[in-house]
């Protein structure tokens, strides 16, 4: 990667997440003296002792790329999400979690005061007889201690503020990280913003190799443990849930390489504004039962549904969050 360009000023931030994103940053591996020459990281908090008021002194538009990875799952996480979108020129959602919501946006299944009770009350390890609960304000003899407030909801990124683009995956493959990265030091065009980079624009089950048999329709679904997968046929023509024909190519079909099903990180392809309805769809055309009963028995044998067809996208679905 060469380049007369002076150094870009770049950050990295993890809200409601893992930190897988943040190792793939480090997955670039060799190519980490690349990105090391041609920027600087000026925040990147389980790297660097950078505090929350250097960022907030910086002048607005400091940084020239921010990595924003996890969702919005408190006010600490929508505060540094609002900050670094003031402080940079170019704002990634980087990550499913970003982008989607991810994992932690199938809390709205269920509500800020279920998820409490169930923590705080009921866990088989939990001693609380007080009953006590966090509160973002505290009094102390010490004086007055604050944590962030905890959401009703889980929000991706862009549902809180203005974003460049989005970068999928769970984590994101590290090679689409260095073209993006690369295109923006060499000050290559970039696309319209708004773009979903590093990805393709069908779905997974247009470009996997696995043998497909038009039409085909089964009478019964299965967990991947429950068969012997033959490592050649449809995962969706052997009876295993796989999320191909409702995510976005451009990963690789990794998963399916290593003979598991997609599970739908990539997000659903251009023009789907609701992955779980694309794959509700998908699934009932290959249901070989006529009768209501019948379709019923099949469908039952499809563990948790409504998180699997969801598992990485609901904050941005149609159906969004659970309503008290």
């Amino acid at each position: 990667m060469e380049t007369n360009r002076q150094k870009l000023k770049m950050a990295v931030y993890w809200a409601a997440s893992c930190g897988g994103c943040c190792v793939s940053v480090l997955d670039v591996h060799e190519k980490l003296f690349d990105v090391v020459a041609a920027a600087d990281l000026l925040f990147w908090p389980i790297a660097l002792d950078t505090k929350y008021r250097d960022v907030e002194e910086m002048p607005d538009n400091h940084l020239d790329l921010t990595l924003f990875n996890g969702a919005i799952r408190n006010s600490e996480n929508e505060h540094l999400a609002k900050l670094l979108r003031k402080k940079s020129k170019i704002l990634v959602a980087y990550g499913s979690c970003a982008h989607l919501g991810g994992i932690p946006g199938l809390a709205n299944f269920t509500s800020k005061e279920e998820i409490f009770k169930r923590v705080y009350h009921e866990s088989e390890s939990t001693i609380n007889p007080e009953k006590t609960l966090p509160s973002p304000v505290c009094e102390v003899k010490e004086g007055t201690i604050t944590i962030p407030e905890f959401y009703d909801d889980v929000r991706s990124l862009s549902q809180v503020t203005d974003v460049d683009y989005f970068i999928p995956g769970c984590p994101p493959q590290t090679e689409r990280l260095v073209e993006v990265f690369t295109a923006i030091v060499t000050g290559a065009e970039l696309p319209p913003k708004g773009s979903v980079v590093g990805a393709g624009t069908r779905t997974q089950c247009d470009e996997c190799i696995r043998e497909k048999t038009e039409n085909k329709q089964i009478k019964k679904f299965y967990r991947p443990w429950e068969i012997a997968d033959d490592g050649i046929t449809c995962f969706l023509e052997q009876g295993v849930i796989c999320m191909g024909p409702a995510t976005r190519s451009g990963c690789g079909y990794r998963c399916i390489k290593g003979n598991a099903p997609c599970r739908g990180c990539y997000g659903p392809p251009a023009g789907v504004p609701d992955p779980g309805a694309k794959m509700m769809s998908a699934v009932a055309g290959i249901i070989d039962e006529k009768e209501p009963g019948e379709i019923s028995k099949v469908v039952a044998d499809i563990a948790d549904p409504a998180g699997l067809f969801y598992r990485f996208s609901l904050p941005v679905s149609l159906i969004r969050k659970k309503v008290s």
